[in-house]
């Protein structure tokens, strides 16, 4: 029996210690597509200090579509390891740490709590910190955020881009530059729907209230 899926809080800081990691995969549907590179750089102290990247084989073809966005083939993955023998290795890399990485609320954590639920029955339950979060709040001067527009912003190479461990590359200096541009603050996920809450001001007083409303209503005393 598969157990229930517990995440963590969005975490709007800079922190010193943390994992970056980004994965490829067959598609975009965390429930119907299958993950074919997981990369993490672990960071100590704002410096790099320890690297997991690994290919998957998905046990399918991986579409066209997906291999013209990353460059990854049959014929890459063929003799690779599967999922269930990488992830467990892959959890063990990030167990008890920050996660960070690019659009990884809606895209990344979905695909891995989806398979720590099905091949481990295990829970993720670090925090995380998105970077596209962080981008939209303190570089408001960009037209798009994908994490290639925020490394040319700050100057940093994007060659090798959607490659797992070229992307934790780019994305831990994206970070460790956006990380200089924020105040340090909690941001609070709605237990319903995944989404912000912020405080608001009602009838009878304070209350915090999802951004997602009015799909989501839910509310929580101050």
């Amino acid at each position: 029996m598969a157990v229930r899926q517990i995440t963590g809080r969005r975490l709007n800081q800079y922190a010193k210690d943390y994992v970056v990691f980004d994965l490829e995969t067959t598609g975009i549907s965390a429930q119907e597509d299958s993950i074919i590179e997981i990369s993490a750089i672990k960071v100590r102290d704002h410096n790099p200090v320890e690297e997991f990247t690994a290919l998957i084989n998905p046990g399918t073809h991986i579409p066209a579509g997906a291999t013209n966005v990353n460059g990854i083939t049959d014929d890459m993955v063929k003799d690779a390891p599967g999922l269930t023998e990488v992830l467990p290795n892959f959890l063990s890399f990030i167990e008890g740490e920050i996660l960070v990485g690019h659009n990884i609320q809606s895209f990344d954590l979905p695909f891995i709590y989806r398979a720590a639920e099905e091949l481990l029955e295990k829970e993720v339950p670090n925090d995380y910190i998105d970077t596209l979060h962080m981008a939209r709040e303190c570089l408001p001067m960009l037209r798009r955020y994908r994490l290639v527009d925020i490394s040319e912003y700050f100057r940093i190479e994007t060659k090798g881009a959607h490659r797992a461990l070229n992307d934790c590359v780019m994305n831990q200096q994206c970070y460790e530059q956006m990380g200089k541009l924020v105040k340090e603050t909690t941001v609070e996920i709605c237990p319903q729907c995944g989404g912000e809450l912020r405080r608001r001001s009602g009838r009878f007083g304070d209350f915090y209230g999802c951004t997602n409303y009015p799909s989501c209503r839910f509310t929580r005393n101050v």
